[in-house]
């Protein structure tokens, strides 16, 4: 495949359950070697997408490609360059974690066997036991380990450290995560979808916030946290009347006062800075703090 070629590519995407729309005119492209995070509340659209991208749905309107290709008409081509984590896990019940590795890897051209032993003793899972016996978070954990040992071009996870405990879900985030980009550094891609935003704050290079189907705003992360800022300021005296319209947020409290900028941050700290505050600071916003402030605005 092109190495140019975007690995996801969807143009005005648009797919309703009855009459029930669940996406509406979403475009978004995740370029090469990417961590592309797709943000949003329970029923925004995310899992919706994702399976039009896998050819689980056909989009109604739009169009949906992967490595340039449409997973309808080239399904094989797509499923082999992409690993696939969905929200909900199941597997045979009468397998065993063994028995259930081998027969994924039977599908596929390439797996690697090193890194699935060193995920079964990470995760610390048996490789005897039947994965109908398996809690919910260690079926993700497999489920994991059959997405990263094929070693992919394209990793796309639908809530992938969902029922996790939290120090696993930092584990599989730092070192799965971290290892399959590592592995051809700017060449695999990722295309996540989770509600945990905090725990892939370090990881996203661009991401999508979506809301009732529709992107609401697509921004490279570094871009986003250098618009997106949190500014305090206190004053010895009450609170003096600013003009501070420009401002997502105002949080007032005695007199100390709070602002969520989307742009114009400079402007705002200089008007405040010429009412003397006792102190006054500014500070980017993380991820998780832009998507909320993003829904509340």
């Amino acid at each position: 495949m092109n190495s140019l070629t975007p690995p996801i590519q969807i143009e005005n995407l648009t797919y309703a359950y009855g009459s029930a729309e669940a996406v509406r005119d979403l475009s978004l492209t995740v370029q090469p070697g990417r961590c592309y995070g797709l943000f949003g509340r329970n029923g925004a659209g995310k899992t919706t997408t994702m399976r039009c991208l896998l050819n689980l749905l056909r989009p109604q309107r739009g169009q949906v490609c992967v490595f340039g290709l449409d997973p309808a008409k080239h399904e094989v081509e797509v499923k082999r360059s992409l690993s696939y984590v969905p929200d909900q896990v199941v597997f045979y019940p009468w397998m065993s974690i063994h028995e259930t590795l081998d027969y994924l890897a039977s599908f596929r051209p390439n797996w690697n066997r090193q890194i699935e032993q060193e995920l079964l003793e990470r995760f610390g899972l048996d490789p005897m036991q039947h994965t109908g016996n398996l809690s919910k978070g260690q079926r993700t954990q497999v489920a994991l380990i059959a997405a990263v040992c094929p070693e992919t071009d394209l990793l796309v996870l639908d809530e992938p450290t969902s029922g996790l405990d939290p120090i696993v879900r930092r584990e599989f985030i730092e070192a799965v995560i971290g290892a399959y980009q590592q592995g051809v550094p700017g060449h695999r891609t990722i295309l996540v979808s989770t509600h945990l935003i905090s725990e892939f704050e370090g990881l996203i290079d661009e991401f999508t916030i979506m809301e009732r189907g529709h992107a609401v705003l697509t921004l490279n992360a570094d871009e986003a946290r250098e618009r997106y800022r949190k500014i305090r300021a206190s004053f010895a005296e009450p609170v003096p009347d600013i003009d501070l319209r420009a401002a997502l947020r105002v949080r007032r409290e005695g007199r100390d006062l709070e602002l969520i900028v989307n742009g114009g941050g400079a402007e705002l700290l200089e008007r405040l800075r010429r009412q003397n505050p006792r102190a006054l600071s500014t500070e980017s916003l993380t991820l998780e703090e832009i998507f909320v402030a993003t829904l509340k605005s």
